[in-house]
């Protein structure tokens, strides 16, 4: 690759002009507007920097073109799936090249024997879901984005999804990889086998990297045969306290639920604004459970009314698919019903379910003192909460307390014996309490686990790690 004439051109140009002529015109866009919109996740207050390009992979030799050049020029790459993600790690910085996986969305195979399939990153995880659905078998990582956030994306961060409490998160599904490196060249890791340790686990190293070690340009995924249909039920509560107790109480008798999540009063009244759900007037809390156990789940449901019922609650449980939707509905407009409130920060935390009731309680306390509004609702069953702030934006007294109320729900999260993250990612948002959860040593391992697989530092720079 030539080296750039500075007298007639600059080095932003120059890697324009050779993106184009590796991968052509109708892959390389430069369209000011275009490169604006895809400049951002969902994150607010993160920097998003002016991009040189983006490049519409449709290929794994797309990828590696874009790597290769972009290595040997120095430009930053961004790696981009769906942008539904709430931590900043898909914003752009100045001078980079998005490269988008989108295009890339392909089911490669689905193996009923294997119970795998093997899919391209920009394959949206509902459209998976719903063609392994078609062969009797199931994929579980349902993050609320699962109609629009694309697999590779979810891999990146590693998402989780309401189904989490009983089936686990994204990662606990990858088997094995393709990715291309920050030089352009590609490896393999993992397996297609149901059992395999050979080696290093590279795969579960670059689950959840944040585009910031390599580009994931196949995944080989893990199926379940079909879970039986699931029966749901719904307990509302006078206050968050006992509706906590609930949970506790409910997972230690070890039915294990298919789901168990958790609504404030703030996030009940949120959704009641956006849409009539039939909530009841004044209620405090609310959960919402499913069994997919077959037979035995009207004995789990049973159950769990019966241990709501103890601590106060309102049981009910769903008597067809109809009301079962419903109330699920309720559970997945939590975000859209946010977004009529305000500008938000969106928190992940992640508590022992012991402490799940000093973590709400604690949000209680943090909302009161910054005068601020903060919902809280999440995956109650494995104590991955989201508390989020919500404020007005062209406030700027409203912007400074929403900050700190953001900080001190991070510092109680890690005071219980938590995580600043349970399936968000760090991005942007959280990275300077990632050096807080991870303390000095952790760190500079980070550091160098980073600089072995991006020497020259261009795979999206300044996320997750801090630069020094």
């Amino acid at each position: 690759m030539t080296v750039p004439d500075a007298r007639s051109t600059t080095a932003d140009e120059h890697a324009v002009a050779e993106l184009r002529r590796l991968l052509g015109g109708r892959v390389v866009v430069t369209d000011p507007d275009i490169l604006r919109s895809h400049s951002r996740d969902h994150a607010p207050f993160c920097a998003a920097g002016t991009a040189l390009a983006l490049v519409r992979a449709r290929t794994k030799e797309d990828v590696a073109l874009t790597l290769r050049a972009a290595n040997e020029l120095r430009v930053p790459v961004i790696p981009q799936g769906a942008r539904t993600g709430l931590a900043g790690a898909a914003n752009a910085v100045d001078g980079c090249v998005l490269l988008s996986l989108e295009k890339m969305d392909r089911i490669l195979d689905i193996s009923a024997v294997d119970h795998t399939a093997v899919v391209q990153p920009g394959v949206r995880n509902a459209v998976l879901s719903r063609a392994v659905a078609e062969r009797g078998l199931f994929y579980p990582p349902d993050p609320s984005s699962w109609e629009d956030s694309t697999i590779g994306g979810n891999a990146a961060t590693n998402a989780g999804g309401l189904c989490c409490v009983k089936y686990g998160v994204t990662g606990d599904f990858v088997r094995g990889l393709e990715a291309v490196l920050a030089d352009g060249t590609t490896i393999r890791t993992g397996r297609r086998t149901a059992k395999g340790v050979a080696g290093y686990d590279f795969t579960r190293l670059l689950v959840g990297s944040e585009g910031t070690l390599a580009v994931i340009t196949e995944l080989t995924l893990a199926l379940r045969p079909a879970a039986e249909a699931a029966l749901t039920a719904v307990a509302f509560f006078s206050d968050v306290a006992h509706a906590c107790a609930t949970v506790t109480d409910y997972m230690a008798t070890g039915v294990g639920p298919s789901m168990l999540e958790l609504m404030d009063e703030p996030s009940i009244q949120a959704v009641r604004r956006y849409r009539d759900l039939g909530f009841p007037e004044g209620a405090g809390a609310m959960l919402i459970t499913q069994s997919d156990r077959g037979p035995r789940a009207p004995e789990d449901l049973r159950v769990f009314a019966e241990i709501a019922e103890r601590h106060g609650g309102d049981a009910l449980v769903a008597t067809d698919a109809t009301e079962a939707a419903m109330l699920l509905e309720g559970r997945r407009s939590v975000g859209y019903a946010q977004e009529l409130l305000g500008s938000f920060l969106s928190e992940d935390v992640c508590v022992p379910r012991s402490r799940l009731i000093e973590l709400v309680r604690g949000v209680a306390v943090i909302s009161e003192r910054h005068d601020v509004l903060i919902t809280c609702t999440g995956h109650a069953g494995d104590g991955n909460m989201h508390p989020t702030v919500v404020f007005d934006a062209s406030d700027p007294d409203q912007v400074s307390r929403a900050r700190l109320a953001f900080d001190d729900v991070m510092r109680l999260g890690l005071d219980l014996d938590g995580t600043i993250t349970g399936e968000h990612g760090v991005g942007l948002v959280k990275r300077s309490w990632l050096a807080k959860e991870l303390g000095p040593r952790s760190l500079a391992l980070h550091r160098g686990v980073k600089r072995l697989f991006d020497p020259n530092g261009i795979l999206n720079p300044g996320k997750v790690i801090a630069p020094r």
